[in-house]
């Protein structure tokens, strides 16, 4: 009887910790829930602003791009021997053509006389054999020697003929090797650093060669954007065969140089969903180098009477792309639009907001639809921080539109359409 006691309180003791457990998860879900679905209001936001501006609005594709080298060329011994002289400075800008490194010229210059006299013994073979075969033939002609042996010198002068001929060609042969000996740049550009010293034995085969050499002037940069832009981009080479294409530094703040279009790639790559371009740059001043990776800028035209906004502003959520419109009474309206082209740091809005309205580029992740703000200026907040001052607030644009008699009529911006887009998310470039 005492051990069912027991029994009948542990169990009681497990069923109460069961029921409190179970009353805690149900709070919790419902304290979680009513907070996802009221809108939070209670608070004041603290936000920056900027106006829906209208006008021309240059088309950018933005891209990150590798400068290349218009001929990079490895020089190489084309013959083996010491090497003696090097005539370049690591570094240096060398012309196409001018003399790099000489190698040890004196076997090519003997193998050189040897051939030519070779060709002198056997060019004098050939006068006598064609002196003989003159006299043969006037003695055939009277009938004082056999026909046969007149052939028979005529063939051995072309025999002579072939081997004078051979003598040549190895004459030829010696005085390119010997040229071979003194060794000239491809091609025009910078030398990189020495790979062999003085004294050394080089030979045609060696892998790295004497020196690298890569042309600067011109120079390219090869860069990828989206299949999704390659439409884009053809519409507009077919319009302008040369658009301007722009490098500028890695933190995008100094631009480098500016050249055009060179050529697009026959395929996209199907690993990354991107075609490549290639762009020519003069690079008259360096300021491009092989290797060197740069941020680009692809000019694509530009659009007329196009609305746009800071790119910041736009946000992404499961209504799809919309901003924050500032109202009147200083609350926001969850807007949303249809975004089109990237121009600089902005975005074209097709649909969705008017040129004047304000919008909220700043303190985005804190807002909800009819969200009360505070409107600040960033930038003088920093600077009264800085200064130990109390920053002052910024009041927002009233959108204004021209009356009858020309004078400036304020009228309140459209409302909004409502609705729940959840944590909005910065979009990204189109």
């Amino acid at each position: 009887m005492l051990r069912l006691t027991q029994k009948s309180r542990r169990l009681l003791i497990i069923a109460i910790a069961v029921l409190a457990t179970l009353l805690v998860i149900w709070g919790i879900v419902w304290i979680v829930a009513k907070n996802r679905g009221a809108p939070q209001r209670g608070g004041v936001v603290a936000v920056g602003v900027s106006t829906v501006r209208q006008g021309d609005a240059p088309l950018q594709l933005n891209a990150l791009g590798t400068v290349n080298s218009t001929y990079t060329a490895v020089v190489r011994s084309r013959v083996d021997g010491q090497l003696m002289k090097i005539h370049f400075k690591e570094g240096q800008i060398v012309k196409e053509g001018q003399l790099l490194a000489e190698l040890d010229a004196r076997p090519y210059k003997a193998a050189l006389l040897q051939a030519e006299g070779q060709l002198m013994r056997d060019s004098a073979l050939l006068q006598n054999a064609k002196i003989d075969l003159q006299r043969y033939r006037q003695l055939l002609e009277q009938n004082s020697i056999a026909k046969q042996q007149v052939d028979t010198q005529a063939a051995l002068v072309k025999q002579y003929e072939g081997t004078v001929r051979l003598d040549q060609g190895a004459v030829d042969n010696a005085k390119l090797q010997l040229t071979y000996s003194r060794i000239t740049a491809p091609i025009s550009g910078r030398v990189g650093l020495r790979q062999v010293d003085l004294g050394n034995i080089v030979h045609a085969t060696d892998t790295n060669g004497i020196v690298t050499i890569t042309q600067e002037q011109p120079i390219n940069v090869v860069f990828a954007v989206p299949e999704i832009d390659l439409s884009q981009v053809l519409k507009a080479r077919a319009t302008n065969p040369n658009l301007t294409v722009e490098a500028w530094d890695r933190d995008n703040k100094n631009k480098l140089s500016e050249g055009t279009i060179l050529a697009i790639d026959n395929q996209l790559s199907t690993d990354t969903g991107t075609i490549s371009l290639k762009s020519k740059f003069d690079n008259k001043q360096h300021e491009l180098f092989p290797n060197q990776f740069v941020n680009v800028r692809l000019h694509l035209g530009s659009q007329a009477n196009a609305i746009t906004i800071p790119t910041v502003a736009v946000q992404l959520g499961k209504l799809g792309h919309y901003v924050y419109r500032v109202n009147e009474d200083q609350t926001v309206s969850l807007t949303k639009v249809k975004i089109g082209a990237t121009s600089g740091e902005n975005t074209i809005i097709e649909e969705g907001l008017e040129p004047g309205q304000i919008i909220v580029i700043d303190g985005l992740d804190k807002l909800r639809d009819r969200s009360k703000i505070r409107v600040v200026d960033r930038s003088a907040e920093a600077a009264a921080v800085e200064a130990g001052k109390k920053p002052a607030e910024q009041k927002p644009e009233t959108p204004a539109k021209t009356g009858e008699n020309g004078e400036a009529v304020k009228t309140a911006a459209p409302a909004a359409t409502r609705g729940e887009a959840g944590n909005g998310t910065a979009a990204p470039r189109q």
